[in-house]
């Protein structure tokens, strides 16, 4: 790496998608990256790269290919099969240094959150942790602001400048990384100008995932990179790896979610176990907004919005939930959204399919008495 030089930005080129694998599985993030990964190469007219690590892994870069990768370099060595920061590190890095990615893209997983910011500082560029969405065409930010921000339209119509070091910038090939900033209370869209690549962790679930293609899975390109790693390079040694046996919620992958906000507070006992009622009968799980998370009613991993879990569910119930614009960043997307308020004005009625003004200790008792005949009567 001695001769790599991260400012000079002309000389970068291509999308990447550092693809996680934990014994010899591939991670659910790693193909919604590589969807989201083929959308910014196609923009940008450049090729999308899966760099996959790992101890006799080549046979799983077929999968990635399916999921657009038009090559996949694999780095297989056996001090890569348990991951640690120091080995990883040092191989990414001297891959990138060779090859010089334009974009690098990490899943903001445990082990992306703790090998991004160490590739970052090593590599000498920016990176923009936890994002929620991305994108290189201005056309497509300015419509991205346009229905997710408040932001006037003079305003919107003037991010295709930036000023860095105090003069204009053209934004028009930066990646444009939009993540939550104070706790969720607004939304901070990032660029790194003036070094490369940019770098960007990436939550799970935000982004969706591509349909898979054989065709593309056959055509990929398939690179063995020549690695050189030694336990000299190690600092730490992986002794044992030790599973938690912790149960939590599955909100990600979930097809039906009931999600209880504010309105339970009347009885919050009551109104957790009519979100459990309700989900059991549809075969789901149960979520919750902010309120309820800050308020003690249920654990962090049920939470669901812009500092919670993003969701892609067939159903998504919302329960005595106003809509705050956090909580509806993290469930928008779903496929039918099924809203239960007291007040007709809530902004959760903007984006439901379905909007039931009641209270919600009434409705959903009734609403899980119906689903149960419905299946009955099957």
């Amino acid at each position: 790496m001695q001769n790599f030089d991260s400012s000079n930005v002309s000389a970068f080129k291509d999308v990447w998608v550092f693809c996680e694998q934990r014994e010899g599985k591939l991670m659910p993030t790693d193909f919604e990256l590589l969807s989201e990964g083929r959308r910014l190469a196609d923009e940008l007219g450049v090729k999308l790269v899966g760099l996959l690590l790992g101890d006799n892994v080549e046979g799983l870069a077929k999968e990635l290919g399916g999921y657009g990768a038009d090559k996949v370099i694999v780095a297989d060595h056996q001090l890569l099969g348990v991951y640690t920061t120091d080995g990883y590190t040092k191989v990414i890095c001297d891959i990138i240094a060779e090859e010089k990615p334009e974009i690098f893209l990490i899943g903001a997983s445990n082990i992306g959150r703790d090998l991004g910011p160490r590739c970052a500082a090593r590599l000498h560029t920016g990176l923009c942790a936890d994002c929620t969405h991305l994108d290189v065409d201005v056309a497509n930010y300015q419509e991205f602001l346009r229905n997710n921000s408040v932001l006037p339209e003079d305003r919107i119509t003037k991010t295709n400048t930036a000023r860095v070091l105090g003069q204009p910038h053209d934004v028009a090939k930066d990646l444009k990384m939009t993540r939550p900033a104070f706790g969720g209370n607004l939304m901070a869209t990032i660029i790194c100008p003036r070094f490369r690549p940019s770098m960007a962790t990436v939550r799970p679930g935000v982004l969706k995932k591509g349909a898979f293609d054989e065709a593309k899975a056959n055509a990929v390109e398939v690179v063995k990179a020549n690695v050189e790693l030694s336990e000299a390079d190690m600092q730490t040694e992986v002794v044992e790896v030790v599973k938690a046996a912790k149960k939590l919620v599955d909100l990600v992958g979930a097809e039906y979610v009931v999600s209880v906000g504010r309105g339970i507070s009347s009885n919050v006992e009551e109104g957790i176990k009519i979100a459990h009622d309700l989900a059991d009968a549809l075969g789901g799980v149960v979520g919750g907004s902010r309120a309820a998370i800050d308020s003690g009613w249920l654990t962090a991993d049920h939470q669901v919005g812009q500092t919670g879990k993003t969701v892609h569910p067939k159903i998504y119930v919302a329960l005595g939930i106003s809509g705050a614009i956090q909580h509806k960043a993290g469930m928008q997307e779903s496929e039918c959204i099924i809203a239960v308020n007291k007040n007709a004005s809530a902004p959760i009625f903007e984006i439901a399919d379905y909007g039931i003004t009641g209270d919600l200790f009434k409705v959903a008792p009734m609403l899980v008495e119906a689903i149960k005949a419905a299946k009955a009567a099957k």
